[in-house]
């Protein structure tokens, strides 16, 4: 085993064969604080989707908008983009700046004859068509959550900054009649935080190694002052949506404190007998990622100062369970929006739920030393597993049944995990889709369905992952960065149910990230135990020639590397830090 030194890499050096992430801005001008791994950085146009007019008569210079400057107007700028206005034509422009981003715009005017204020309206969109759109109507754009269509006004030779949402394109249209107003910049004010992504996946598959950093981005874009479920919306701390973006973070960045920070906001904000965002198996979920954030880090500190609410919230939990072991929770009976009106399903999932909560409240109070109570709750997880939920064909809660082992897993993913492809999904629960494969062995049928289900994201332009898809939708429809003839359907407008109908719908949900923790510990077979202290590592490649990558532990950087032999078995290098013990 070689020791390797842990090495920091540049923020968005992800994957080299990743080409569509940010590059490093050090060509961009950067409002970076030292203090603070928060950090502003403005990023020029990459192209000109749209533009009402062509003759050069309302619009003027358009492409100097594409040029990287420095933010600065000046008394003596040249040949700036002009926007030229009349009572028939208010000109307006669609710009769109790559890859989906979160923050504003900064615009700066030049000098004119006229010092009044220029009026301008913006709308911001994660797609092509929302930035297009107005509020309202058919496909439902909102202002709900943050601002993403409103009117300002840009001072003459000077500069205005706003906006605070999730956007990769920006359409900006003049408001008043006579104006001729010379624009130096329209440049997206991009806030981040500047952290390595310290795990990576490579493999012989571009399309896998595409999807595990879309993951991982999309996460680190909700990694805000909270850890959000969406940049555009939900702007909020959710929960049960936290657990795959959890999953994701110990992968690619390792321990940071936004998890504890946001674990300990929701157990502030919902004292009990609360529930965690009114639904029931969220405060489970609050349970499970406790576990998992010990399993990845051993932070004994840390789970100790939750012994007090975990034992109370495990005592409650333990009061909705009937005489027939059947679970009877009450709240906002949840698992995810596709479920949402099937009874049976919900019940299914919530029943798995209680049997994993209990047992991982089991092992953490094994852990605090609390054995009486740890012998208290295995028998209340024993007890669940008396009752096993039956006929129930719905993949989402199969899966949680299947990884609660009240079904067997390779019968649940032959009936129905597998049925109809990738049809029935949703990308929240889309992880444990994947976990309950893995658990039944079939790991070429789980990246079969990544590459169809997440990868049908990818194909239709997306730069982060949705917070749903139905693959039923993409039949005849133009992609999010493309404007769409009348003969499409516009998949971001005119489908959604539920919270995500139209345009509300987010294409930048945290919950969708399930794919870059689970390839990592499933195809690069990393496995942490023991408190962080172990990692125990076996690869199952599936369809793969190879596949390599990093994964951050507790100790520094562990690095594999797997190759696929002649006769099907598996040559693996190691290189991993000093002090972290290898099991393979």
């Amino acid at each position: 085993m070689k020791i390797i030194l842990q090495i920091i890499v540049p923020v968005f050096f992800i994957h080299a064969t990743y080409g569509q992430l940010p590059p490093v801005f050090g060509d961009e001008y950067s409002g970076k604080s030292s203090s603070s791994e928060m950090v502003k950085t403005y990023l020029t146009p990459q192209r000109i989707v749209w533009q009402s007019d062509d003759t050069g008569e309302s619009i003027k210079n358009v492409e100097t908008l594409l040029k990287k400057g420095n933010g600065q107007v000046a008394v003596n700028d040249e040949n700036l983009f002009r926007f030229v206005s009349n009572a028939k034509n208010k000109p307006g422009i669609l710009l769109d700046y790559g890859k989906e981003i979160h923050g504003g715009v900064k615009i700066s005017m030049g000098i004119r004859k006229s010092k009044t204020p220029l009026k301008l309206r913006l709308r911001f969109g994660e797609s092509v068509g929302e930035a297009m759109s107005n509020i309202g109507g058919k496909q439902n754009a909102t202002n709900e959550h943050s601002l993403r269509d409103f009117i300002i006004e840009v001072p003459w030779l000077g500069s205005i900054e706003v906006g605070e949402t999730g956007f990769r394109f920006l359409r900006v249209d003049v408001v008043e009649a006579d104006e001729d107003a010379p624009i130096k910049s329209i440049d997206a004010a991009f806030v981040y935080r500047n952290i390595p992504y310290l795990g990576s996946f490579e493999s012989n598959d571009k399309r896998l190694n595409d999807i595990w950093a879309i993951g991982a981005y999309t996460v680190h874009l909700n990694m805000q002052n909270y850890l959000w479920d969406g940049i555009k919306r939900d702007r909020l701390v959710w929960v049960g949506d936290m657990h795959p973006e959890v999953m994701t973070i110990n992968t690619v960045f390792g321990n940071h404190e936004i998890v504890s920070k946001s674990l300990d906001l929701a157990r502030d904000q919902h004292p009990l007998p609360q529930w965690m965002n009114g639904i029931s198996s969220y405060s489970m979920w609050w349970l499970l990622i406790h576990k998992n954030v010990y399993d990845y880090h051993g932070n004994l500190p840390y789970l100790k100062e939750q012994e007090t609410y975990m034992i109370a919230l495990l005592d409650q939990l333990s009061t909705f369970i009937d005489k027939d072991n059947r679970e009877v929770l009450n709240g906002h009976r949840f698992l995810d929006w596709p479920t949402s009106e099937k009874p049976e399903a919900i019940h299914a999932g919530l029943q798995a739920m209680m049997v994993m909560t209990f047992e991982a409240g089991a092992e953490m109070m094994t852990i605090l030393g609390r054995n009486s109570l740890s012998v208290k709750y295995e028998k209340v997880a024993k007890q669940l597993k008396k009752h096993r939920p039956k006929d129930n064909t719905t993949k989402q809660a199969v899966a949680l049944m299947a990884l609660a082992d009240l079904q067997d897993a390779e019968k649940a993913n032959k009936k129905v995990l597998t049925k109809d492809g990738v049809q029935h999904m949703s990308t929240f629960y889309g992880y444990y889709i994947l976990e309950a494969m893995a658990k039944a062995n079939d790991y070429t049928g789980a990246l079969r369905v990544i590459r169809d289900y997440w990868g049908g994201m990818l194909d239709l332009g997306a730069t982060t992952f949705w917070e749903d898809f139905d693959v039923l939708d993409v039949a005849n429809s133009g992609r999010i960065d493309e404007l769409i003839p009348s003969t499409n359907f516009d998949i971001h407008g005119d489908f959604g149910e539920y919270c995500y109908i139209g345009y509300r719908h987010s294409l930048c949900h945290g919950w969708a990230s399930g794919p870059t923790a689970w390839m990592s510990q499933h195809i690069l077979g990393i496995h942490i135990t023991d408190a962080g202290e172990t990692v125990k590592i076996v690869p199952n490649l599936g369809d793969l020639e190879w596949a390599k990558g990093s994964f951050p532990t507790k100790y520094g950087i562990l690095k594999v590397n797997h190759k696929k032999n002649g006769d099907g078995t598996v040559r693996t290098e190691i290189e991993a830090p000093e002090g972290l013990r290898i099991i393979k």
